[in-house]
């Protein structure tokens, strides 16, 4: 990942994709972000703090960034493991959000689309717990 993105899942394509892109409404994309988090083990959910989670259309670069990055998913906030005695006078909630337009674009079918949410969410949320694409690409999440 380049170094001036901050955490997330980059992707920068490389050709026409073999499927997608799905169609699938913002409502039903939302549910499935929903159903995501739904799936997230009681206790880990339970260990989570401070954190809200967004869908937004598109990941739209910043400047000095590639302007043909594509992202999945995007953390925005400072990991459990570094946070201090003083992280919580007044912090802004951490931000996980989910792209839907990158996600149906390499999608082909429901089933798809709901397992690549799935892995973004949870990809997202072990960048709350500090977890970087590093470690996440050696358990096999990227």
């Amino acid at each position: 990942m380049p170094a001036n993105l901050p955490p997330g899942l980059p992707i920068i394509p490389d050709g026409p994709q073999e499927s997608g892109p799905f169609e699938m409404s913002a409502d039903d994309f939302e549910a499935a972000v929903t159903d995501a988090l739904g799936l997230i083990p009681a206790k880990l959910a339970a260990a989570m703090d401070n954190v809200a989670v967004f869908v937004e259309d598109d990941y739209v670069p910043g400047p000095g960034e590639d302007p043909d990055t594509v992202l999945l998913g995007l953390y925005e906030g400072v990991p459990l493991t570094e946070r201090d005695s003083w992280w919580d006078a007044g912090s802004l909630p951490d931000r996980i959000t989910i792209f839907r337009q990158p996600i149906l674009d390499i999608c082909g079918s429901r089933d798809e689309v709901i397992q690549e949410v799935a892995v973004t969410v949870v990809h997202e949320i072990a960048h709350h717990f500090g977890i970087d694409d590093r470690r996440l690409h050696e358990l096999g999440w990227d």
